[in-house]
């Protein structure tokens, strides 16, 4: 046996470690010795307390360096449904437009070729799996006449950190797409602009607003179909001769018959349709299971094996999610702001304590040495409850996201790019674009690019599913545009004033959800008055690195559970390559320091003071 323990997992955001034990003659792990540990506390949802509502969108994005801008439209999006207010439909168009190029196109290109593509490099596939290594060196790359890159070790040298040459476009292309959203966002990854209700960006010079957006997104999509030629080339290389058709499968029982249920919110809404949602949150909240079925990627739920459509509905992800503190490291809570949703729906179907609910929970840290049978963990315990009272493991990310849109008939087009979805496919098709001296000239033609969803998901596909995201993101983009020019077109009045909010005076309930490119982000607020009672955050990490607990591994720890060590060494130098790589493939994103500390003898005091909640006048 041979234990492996891995603490810091790198070339992530936050700090991650795994452990588990391997039987060397098998060279898999044994799965009662997996676990994924968070080492860090996040205290965000401590410190909004009795903040005003609004001061949320700007806090929370101050959660990490890489996706804040993902969690400041979340928070908008619980804001705008607590306050009962949502924007202009010009409003919608910018905040996505924002939204699209970062944290979307910026993020997916970083997390492929800088933090999870350094482990299919040739620095790292030469030292660990030299024979892999010597196959590249023979295999021709099917896509070699698009990217120019003839054989597959030409792609794993260009992966090399620093040095390799799609390590360094990375660095140029990610910033044109962040200087696109700073035009509409004020700056990333903490935008300056969102508000309850809207978007505060700077109109006057729309007309070059537009024509600076333009620009950059012409040269993206160049970027991102060379990029997305490349990563379908390196997936088949890996399926092919590296062993990796199976690994890391995220089945959550011993025998890999059962795995987590899927989960997308559905990305991108239609302005017009946002825009009326309601002008209470008990209307918001009522009609937004239609605005997400209006959303370019569709939402919904997907069993696996095969991967099938489950629902098209969101509101049953609200009612019946819940979190779990018996494996991390936090005090248990007595408290309930509500126990149905604005419909009426029982929070978790009435089959479990409603506390459990995003909306009752209560954050209270309570460090303690680690035990692995019993608290180990700073990241709590997320399942889905069913109607039906069965608990799954959820699984997140574009995986998730790909294969719920594909299981659904719907065409997205605009004058220059298409989507079509339906039978498990996605073909995107994308217009000419402008040559870049970093690109080969094939880039500039018009392109045609397909996406078959697998039977479950897997390492490598869930690397391939986020570098196809990417050609929807764009496609998507130039889908607003069109709508931005139209709008321009029709010379409709642009509406500027001085942003003020009416606050509801009873106890108001939102909840904003999201599609990060590490997958679903859900935000809760409990509000009074325009002041935070309660607020709680789930970002796709939440989820994925969950606890273990009675109803199975969660995706990281399923994912190195059924992962085989490749390394062509013996066990005594083995590095835990394929256990990384398996979670590296979901991108984790945990907080990024330690925010809140209580030390000495004042502790019980200052517990009481800023961690423990009032109880609300209702």
């Amino acid at each position: 046996m041979k234990e492996i323990r891995i603490d810091p997992v790198t070339r992530i955001e936050g700090h991650l470690g795994v452990r588990l034990v391997v039987d060397e003659e098998t060279r898999k792990p044994i799965p009662e010795t997996v676990r994924s540990f968070g080492t860090m506390f996040r205290g965000f949802e401590i410190f909004l307390r009795q903040r005003k509502v609004e001061d949320a969108i700007h806090v929370t994005s101050r959660i990490c360096g890489v996706c804040g801008a993902t969690h400041a439209l979340a928070s908008a999006y619980a804001s705008d449904m607590a306050l009962g207010t949502t924007p202009e439909p010009l409003g919608v168009a910018l905040r996505n437009l924002a939204y699209g190029m970062a944290d979307n196109i910026y993020d997916h290109s970083l997390i492929l070729n800088m933090l999870g593509g350094p482990d299919y490099s040739e620095k790292i596939v030469k030292k660990y799996t030299p024979n892999i290594y010597s196959i590249a060196k023979e295999v021709y790359s099917p896509n070699r006449d698009y990217h120019g890159l003839t054989k597959i070790v030409d792609i794993m040298e260009t992966l090399n950190p620093i040095t390799g040459s799609i390590w360094k476009k990375t660095v140029h292309f990610q910033r044109i797409a962040r200087e696109a959203a700073v035009l509409i966002w004020g700056r990333h990854p903490h935008p300056s602009t969102l508000i309850p209700g809207g978007i505060m960006t700077d109109l006057t010079n729309f007309d070059r607003l537009v024509i600076e957006y333009l620009s950059r997104l012409i040269t993206l999509t160049s970027w991102v179909k060379y990029l997305v030629k490349i990563w379908e080339d390196l997936t088949w290389f890996f399926k092919e001769y590296g062993n990796y058709g199976e690994q890391g499968r995220t089945c959550v029982d011993e025998d890999c018959k059962k795995f987590p249920i899927m989960f997308s919110s559905g990305l991108f809404d239609d302005p017009e349709f946002y825009a009326m949602l309601g002008e209470t949150p008990e209307d918001i909240y009522m009609n937004i299971d239609s605005n997400a079925k209006k959303r370019m990627l569709r939402p919904g739920f997907a069993e696996q094996n095969p991967i099938r459509l489950a629902g098209k509905d969101i509101i049953p992800y609200n009612v019946g999610v819940h979190e779990k503190v018996d494996h991390s490291f936090y005090q248990e809570w007595n408290n309930i702001y509500t126990e149905t949703d604005y419909l009426g729906n029982t929070l978790l179907w009435g089959k479990e304590n409603p506390k459990w609910h995003p909306w009752n929970k209560i954050t209270i840290p309570k460090p303690e040495e680690t035990n692995w049978t019993r608290k180990y963990t700073w990241v709590t315990t997320v399942r889905y409850l069913r109607k039906s009272g069965e608990k799954t493991p959820i699984e997140l990310g574009p995986i998730a996201r790909l294969s719920i849109a594909a299981l659904q008939e719907y065409t997205i087009s605009s004058s220059s790019a298409t989507a079509n979805f339906g039978n498990g496919k996605i073909k995107v098709e994308l217009p000419k674009s402008r040559e870049d001296p970093l690109l080969p000239k094939t880039v500039t033609e018009e392109v045609s690019m397909e996406y078959n969803i697998p039977r479950y998901s897997t390492t490598i596909e869930r690397v391939w599913a986020r570098a196809f995201n990417l050609s929807l993101d764009v496609a998507f983009m130039w889908v607003y545009l069109d709508w931005i020019l139209e709008y321009l077109k029709k010379k409709k009045p642009i509406k500027t004033s001085k942003w003020q909010m009416t606050y509801p005076q009873k106890m108001t309930f939102g909840w904003g959800t999201v599609e990060a490119p590490r997958g679903t982000v859900n935000h809760w607020v409990v509000q009074q008055n325009g002041k935070i009672i309660n607020y709680q955050i789930h970002a796709p990490t939440t989820i994925n690195a969950s606890a273990y607990d009675n109803a199975g591994y969660s995706p990281f720890d399923a994912s190195v559970k059924n992962s085989v060590v490749t390394e062509e060494s013996s066990p005594q130098e083995w590095s835990g390559l394929d256990f990384v790589r398996a979670i590296r493939s979901f991108d984790p994103c945990l907080a990024c320091s330690i925010h809140v500390q209580f030390v000495g003898k004042n502790t019980q005091r200052l517990l009481k003071k800023h961690i423990l909640p009032t109880q609300p006048t209702v």
